[in-house]
């Protein structure tokens, strides 16, 4: 009994290449009861998804007070978020319910999340903080300017680690899609009057075209492997040289993502100084997405190259 549900356990990972410390020993563990439950319940994946979007709300609304207990609170309460986060992936393995739906709202959740936190920062800020009580709007465009840097860092990262995939796993074992097969898709819908679909395509192709401008050489790499038969000796050789390039490069994706942004920002809560983790986003977090594109960049133009 216990080897099959550690084997099920297994089967619920991504790679253990791409998946983050953090998550291995803590997230997934706990994901993993959730989706066994859920399948057990005959729960949807994207209906726990939108369970995790009302929670981290929640957690936004007591990131508002200054009051300690309330604080803590709010991080159990994003902890649990993204416990269910994780489970509506695992729960997604478990039952085989893929859908472009589920991993638009997958992404959708944590901008459901940092939205509403930015939000309660900003207002704890101005009334808390002398300063920003006397200039307000400077406030909102540090937010407003993190959050930007924020989507562009995790798209990033996100896409860097399906191209990881997609080597470890091959064609079928990752994400990665292109903005031609989403466009198709997006008018195929459109045409046959789906408008719901339509409009699903059509927010992922502008998310998938965001992700491909940001990443040239790779696109260049990618139409070149998309030609090319798996079992074909030059696909072996790019896969055999791509991916020991690529995995150092995993840790760096991985920081880009939620537990090290959360632990920032649960440090920056508890000093009482929220506002220092917009400064830590518009530093720190640019340094290692502008560090790890420019690496995986040179790493694919060297694949290229032979």
């Amino acid at each position: 009994m216990f080897k099959g549900i550690a084997e099920e356990y297994r089967s619920t990972l991504k790679s253990s290449d791409t998946e983050e410390n953090i998550d291995l020993c803590f997230y997934r563990p706990i994901g993993f009861a959730w989706a066994w439950l859920f399948r057990k319940l005959g729960v949807h994946p994207n209906a726990v998804t939108i369970a995790s979007m009302f929670l981290g709300v929640g957690a936004a609304v007591c990131f508002y007070y200054s009051n300690i207990w309330i604080t803590l609170a709010g991080m159990f309460l994003l902890v649990w978020a993204n416990s269910y986060d994780s489970a509506d992936g695992q729960l997604a393995r478990l039952t085989g319910q893929f859908s472009k739906l589920g991993r638009i709202l997958d992404g959708a959740a944590g901008d459901v999340w940092f939205v509403s936190i930015y939000v309660a920062i900003c207002l704890r800020t101005v009334r808390d903080v002398p300063f920003f009580h006397e200039h307000p709007w400077l406030i909102w465009i540090i937010a407003a300017l993190a959050g930007a840097c924020h989507g562009q860092q995790a798209a990033l990262a996100d896409y860097y680690r399906q191209a990881h995939l997609f080597f470890l796993k091959g064609k079928g074992g990752s994400e990665l899609d292109s903005s031609s097969e989403v466009r198709e898709r997006w008018r195929k819908a459109r045409a046959d009057g789906r408008w719901f679909q339509s409009l699903v395509d059509w927010f992922y192709l502008g998310y998938t075209q965001k992700q491909e401008r940001a990443t040239p050489a790779f696109q260049q790499l990618k139409n070149v492997v998309r030609e090319l038969d798996e079992k074909s000796p030059e696909y072996g050789r790019i896969r055999s040289v791509f991916l020991p390039l690529s995995f150092p490069l995993c840790k760096w994706e991985n920081f880009m993502t939620f537990n090290w942004r959360c632990i920032t920002l649960f440090v920056c809560l508890l000093l009482n100084v929220p506002w220092a983790y917009f400064v830590v986003e518009l530093t720190v977090f640019n340094v290692v997405m502008v560090y790890t594109r420019r690496k995986h960049e040179h790493l694919c133009r060297q694949v290229l190259a032979g």
